[in-house]
C-alpha cells in the first residue's frame, strides 16, 4: 500500500508538470490546400483510391512539415482535402475507413492495424508523431448497421464526413461527423442521428471542432463556443465564397469576434469553384488570413494565438446588440426606400444621397441606423444601407436579421446586392446599429479586394459597430449578420439510401 505522503508527492508532481507544459500563447497554422481531384466520377478500386489520396497527402505532409519546422503546435487541413468532391454514395466508398471513438487510446502510427486496414489514419498519424505536431484532418468514415436500425440506409452502413485529430504522439484525439450536410452531400454522406459537441483539452486550452456549413447553425457550432466555452475552433471547409456576406475570410474573421473564440479556418483552393480564403482569427480580429482568386497554388498560413483569449485584456465586451438603435426614432414610410435581392433575401433599401448624414431602414422588428461620413461623395459609386428580418430559403433555410451598408455594383439601384470585389470610395466614419432580437451578431467590414479591416473597427457595449479610424480602404460593405437560432425551422431529415 502506498503511503499517502507518497500519493500527494505525486500528486504535486503530477500538477506541477501540467503546469509546465501549459502555455499562455501557442503557434497555429492552416493551409490552404489546391486538392488534386479524383480522374473519373466512376467507382475506383481501394487500391486506387489509396493513391490518390496518397497524393493529396505527400503535399499536406510537406505543409506540416514546414509549419512544424516554423514552431507551429497545431495545423488544420480542408475539408475534402485528401480525396475531393462529387461523389456519389457508391463511388466514395473505397475512399473511407473506419474510425474508432478516440476514447480507444489508438496510436495509428505504431500499431495500424488494430481496427483493420487504415492506411490514411495511420500516415495521419505518422505526420503528427514524426513531426510533434497536433495534424487535423478531414476524411471519411463508414459504419455497419442493420435492420433492428429503423434508418440503417438499404446498403447496411452509415457514412460520414469526419474531421479527426491526431495530438504531437500520434494518437487520436477527436473524431466528429459533420451534422450539417451541404446540398448535394446528403447523397453520399449521413449525418449522425444527434448533433456531436467534440472537444479536447491540449497544453494551449480548450478545443472545439465541426466543419464548413455546421457554422451556419446552432448546433454544434454555437454549443461549442458558448455553452461549452472553447478557446479554440478548428475548421476545415470547403467554402465557395459568395459576396457580399459570405465570403470566407469575412464570415469567418466575423464568427470568430461575435463569439470571442479563435477560429483556425482551412479552406480548399478552388479558383473555379471560387474557393479561396483560409485565416487563423482570434476574438479581436485576423491574425493571419489568405484570400487569392488569381493562384492556383496552395498557401500555408502561420500566426501566435492566446491560449485563452477569453481571459485576454483584449476580448471583447459582452454586447446588449439592440440597447442603441432601439432608442434610434422609429422608420416613417419613405418613397426612396426601396427593394432589392441579396442572395436570393428580399432586402429593404436606402440610399445614402449625402456625403455624409444618418439615416434609418426597417424590415418587419428590425430597423437598422448608419451615422456616416465619407471622405467624398463619388458620382460613379452608390451606396445604400439595407436590412433583412426574414429566413433564408436557398441552399438552407435559417432565419436572418441583417444590418448592412453596401456598395451598388453601378448607379443603376437595381443592381444594389449584387456581388462587388472593388470600390473607390472612403469614409472618414461609419456606426452601424440595429434593434436585433438575437444576441448572436457577426460584425463584418470588408475592404475593396476582399481585403479585411483587423483593428479598424470596434463593436461598442450598446450594440453599434463603428470605425475606431478612418478607414485606410475605400469599402464594399460594413454588415451586422444576426443569426436567430430559436426561429429556424426543424431540421429536415433527407438521409441517403443506397438507391440515391
Amino acid at each position: 500500500m502506498v503511503p499517502s505522503q507518497t500519493l500527494l508527492c505525486a500528486a504535486v508532481l503530477a500538477l506541477a508538470v501540467l503546469q509546465a507544459l501549459a502555455s499562455d500563447t501557442f503557434i497555429a497554422a492552416v493551409y490552404e490546400h489546391a486538392v488534386i481531384l479524383p480522374r473519373t466520377a466512376h467507382k475506383v478500386s481501394p487500391d486506387d483510391a489509396l493513391a490518390l489520396m496518397n497524393k493529396n497527402m505527400d503535399v499536406l505532409e510537406r505543409a506540416i512539415k514546414e509549419a512544424a519546422q516554423q514552431g507551429a503546435h497545431i495545423i488544420v487541413t480542408p475539408e475534402d482535402g485528401i480525396y475531393g468532391w462529387v461523389f456519389t454514395r457508391e463511388t466514395i466508398y473505397p475512399y473511407l475507413e473506419d474510425i474508432p471513438d478516440p476514447e480507444v487510446n489508438w496510436i495509428p502510427c505504431t500499431d495500424p492495424t488494430r481496427f483493420g486496414r487504415a492506411p490514411v489514419q495511420e500516415r495521419l498519424s505518422c505526420m503528427a508523431r514524426n513531426n510533434s505536431i497536433y495534424v487535423v484532418a478531414n476524411i471519411g468514415d463508414k459504419k455497419p448497421c442493420n435492420s433492428s436500425d429503423p434508418k440503417c440506409p438499404s446498403d447496411g452502413r452509415y457514412q460520414y464526413n469526419t474531421d479527426v485529430v491526431f495530438d504531437s504522439e500520434g494518437k487520436l484525439v477527436a473524431r466528429y461527423h459533420k451534422y450539417n450536410l451541404f446540398m448535394s452531400e446528403a447523397k453520399h454522406f449521413n449525418y449522425p442521428k444527434e448533433p456531436e459537441a467534440i472537444t479536447f483539452e491540449t497544453p494551449f486550452g480548450k478545443f472545439g471542432i465541426f466543419t464548413c456549413f455546421d457554422i451556419l447553425f446552432r448546433e454544434p457550432a454555437v454549443v461549442l463556443a458558448s455553452e461549452l466555452q472553447v478557446d479554440t475552433v478548428l475548421f476545415p471547409t470547403a467554402w465557395m465564397n459568395v459576396l457580399p456576406f459570405l465570403t470566407a475570410v469575412e464570415f469567418h474573421s466575423a464568427w470568430a469576434m461575435g463569439m470571442g473564440v479563435n477560429f483556425l479556418a482551412s479552406n480548399t483552393h478552388n479558383t473555379i469553384m471560387s474557393m479561396t480564403g483560409s485565416g487563423i482569427y482570434a476574438p479581436d480580429g485576423a491574425k493571419a488570413y489568405y484570400y487569392n482568386m488569381k493562384t492556383v497554388d496552395g498557401h500555408l498560413l502561420i500566426a501566435k494565438l492566446d491560449s485563452h483569449p477569453h481571459l485576454s485584456p483584449a476580448s471583447p465586451p459582452a454586447v446588449s446588440w439592440s440597447l442603441y438603435a432601439s432608442n434610434v426614432e422609429s422608420c416613417l414610410p419613405d418613397e426612396k426606400d426601396f427593394s432589392g435581392l441579396i442572395f436570393h433575401d428580399q432586402f429593404t433599401f436606402t440610399e445614402l444621397t449625402k456625403p455624409e448624414g444618418s439615416l434609418t431602414v426597417c424590415q418587419k422588428d428590425l430597423r437598422c441606423h448608419l451615422s456616416y461620413k465619407m471622405a467624398e461623395k463619388r458620382e460613379d459609386e452608390v451606396y445604400v444601407l439595407g436590412a433583412f428580418d426574414g429566413l433564408h430559403v436557398v441552399e438552407g433555410q435559417y432565419y436572418l436579421q441583417i444590418c448592412t451598408l453596401l456598395k451598388c455594383k453601378s448607379t443603376d439601384l437595381s443592381t444594389c446586392g449584387q456581388p462587388v470585389e472593388t470600390a473607390q470610395t472612403k469614409f472618414d466614419m461609419f456606426s452601424l446599429s440595429g434593434t436585433f432580437g438575437t444576441n448572436y451578431v457577426f460584425p463584418e467590414v470588408l475592404y475593396s479586394g476582399v481585403q479585411l479591416a483587423t483593428g479598424e473597427f470596434e463593436v461598442l457595449k450598446d450594440g453599434r459597430l463603428i470605425s475606431k479610424t478612418a478607414p485606410t480602404k475605400p469599402v464594399v460593405t460594413v454588415t451586422l449578420f444576426g443569426r436567430w437560432y430559436e426561429k429556424d425551422p426543424p431540421k429536415q431529415d433527407p438521409q441517403p439510401t443506397a438507391s440515391l
